[in-house]
């Protein structure tokens, strides 16, 4: 799940918990929108570990210097 996706489920989930009205049976709004935030949050949460991880911002590592050398190979 990416960021916009986890952005998109906090808003939904936002919106059916302090938007909507309607009432279903069987099933309550409210509390579909809290689960919709949390997995929100949490993908959120996880998206932006991966991305410094990754080495997007934030990335705390040290540059590294690849040496190629270009010298012949001798086979005895």
């Amino acid at each position: 799940m990416g960021i916009s996706t986890s952005l998109l489920f906090i808003a939904a989930g936002a919106i059916l918990k302090w938007a909507v009205s309607a009432t279903v049976s069987g099933v309550n709004l409210h509390t579909v929108g809290v689960v919709l935030m949390i997995v929100g949050v949490v993908g959120l949460v996880l998206s932006l570990v991966f991305w410094s991880s990754w080495g997007g911002f934030g990335s705390r590592k040290a540059a590294t210097t690849t040496v190629v050398r270009d010298e012949p190979v001798t086979f005895r």
